[in-house]
């Protein structure tokens, strides 16, 4: 018969010992951060803030922040590896123009992360963090600290301790004989054993305050989303009005045109037909002309709204047509296991087209990549234009990119560029999106 025996074995009690001495080293290092560099950060801002006043704050304030930022992510980088904790970021986006090492990009700058709320998020962090946050991650090596305290009292130090100075205290015990020194020891055993259950607890407390303070509350987020919703619908509807605009604009210039005159010249025709013979075939062979040149420019014009290869085929066979048409070679590898949605796929298609077309013309690169490749794990399609040309390419530059970032917004596209000034060129493309099945 065997018997089974219930309850913590060796093994639960080592682990456990062994979370709460890791648990007081990460709570030493944290408790020195919060102290530290919390305390020094914010002090710092403020007085850089009261500098302000005088213009100097104006330029090192942004630096400033950019250290608060770092040292923020840092906590969020120890609470998502020590005790699987998200606090995500919510900073703005810092525009190009504020990032232009200039004396005006600066001050740019320090007026746009002062007016974003996640920067004060931040400062009140730091200030709490110097506080609560140091009593917190100070508390797992302290309980274990006194424990050996009460050990080394019960040695025999107690002695020296007490005939210098008297009766003192080891917690809420007064030290001033053998045997309340051995009730010290036992109290610091006390505080050992619930050291073993708290010790994590306490640091993750320290992570959820951090997180509370300088987190993004799902109100927050909500109210970014609108205004984010808000901004893409109304360039979304600027752009469809501009491509509205084009495709009369082309069909009026171009297809029309030709069209009434090949009408105009039928009915010439019909009236030379009998009189002129020589010249009504003259004139029909131009108004076939005209009704070929009319349909090439109502094919270029369907292509530009949605390419037929890209309905029937997808966007990897459509990316391939057109780097075939681009003035410079392009090598693509795309991999995609699936259909993506069509509106999807058309604002990638056009992405893409744009991307390689800046290459061709402004870069003078020789040679372009292409790789489009969807990620399941994610749901993201990412993109990458890669080109080997002069560089200096960004989203001020009216080369376009600009444009594609607003085609990008609907559907909560990015747009990065990095181009330093003799290249290459890498424009990356991420859009949150589905497989679908057609």
């Amino acid at each position: 018969m065997t018997t089974t025996t219930l309850g913590p074995g060796p093994g639960l009690s080592a682990r456990r010992v062994g979370e709460a001495l890791l648990a007081a080293v990460r709570g030493m290092l944290l408790s020195l951060l919060s102290l530290g560099v919390s305390l020094l950060l914010f002090v710092l801002f403020v007085v850089s803030l009261s500098l302000s006043v005088i213009g100097l704050g104006l330029f090192s304030t942004p630096f400033l922040v950019d250290a608060i930022r770092l040292h923020a992510n840092h906590r969020r980088a120890f609470a998502r590896a020590w005790c699987g904790l998200t606090i995500p970021p919510a900073y703005r986006t810092i525009p190009a123009t504020a990032r232009r090492p200039t004396a005006a990009g600066l001050v740019e700058r320090c007026f746009f992360v002062l007016r974003d709320p996640a920067t004060w998020r931040d400062v009140g962090w730091l200030f709490c963090d110097a506080v609560a946050g140091f009593v917190l991650a100070l508390l797992p090596g302290a309980l274990l600290g006194y424990f050996l305290y009460g050990l080394v009292l019960v040695a025999g130090v107690w002695q020296p301790i007490v005939g210098a100075g008297g009766t003192f205290w080891y917690a809420f015990v007064p030290v001033s004989s053998w045997g309340t020194a051995v009730l010290a020891a036992v109290t610091g055993t006390g505080l050992a054993v619930l050291a073993l259950y708290v010790n994590p607890l306490l640091i993750r407390g320290h992570f959820l305050l951090a997180g509370h303070l300088m987190g993004w509350s799902e109100k927050q987020e909500l109210a970014q989303r609108v205004a984010h919703l808000t901004e893409t619908r109304y360039d979304a509807v600027d752009d469809s009005a501009a491509e509205l605009r084009r495709i009369e604009r082309d069909l009026h210039d171009g297809a029309q045109a030709r069209l009434v005159a090949m009408g105009m010249s039928l009915g010439t025709i019909e009236a030379l037909v009998e009189k002129d013979p020589e010249q009504a075939k003259r004139l029909i062979a131009q108004a076939r002309q005209n009704s070929a040149e009319a349909l090439t420019e109502l094919r270029d014009l369907v292509r530009g709204i949605h390419p037929p290869v890209l309905a029937e085929r997808g966007l990897a066979d459509a990316a391939r047509a057109l780097a075939l048409r681009m003035q410079l070679p392009v090598e693509v590898d795309a991999d995609l296991p699936g259909r993506l949605a069509e509106p999807v796929e058309s604002a990638a298609y056009f992405a893409i087209s744009e991307v390689l077309t800046n290459a061709a013309k402004h870069s003078g690169a020789a040679r372009a990549w292409l790789d489009i490749f969807y990620s399941r794990e994610s749901g993201t399609l990412r993109i990458a234009v890669t080109d080997n040309g002069r560089g200096g390419a960004n989203l001020e530059g009216g080369t376009g990119l600009a444009g594609i970032e607003r085609r990008l917004g609907p559907f909560d596209g990015v747009l990065a560029v990095t181009s330093p000034e003799g290249g290459p060129t890498l424009v990356t493309i991420e859009i949150p999106c589905e497989l679908v099945t057609r």
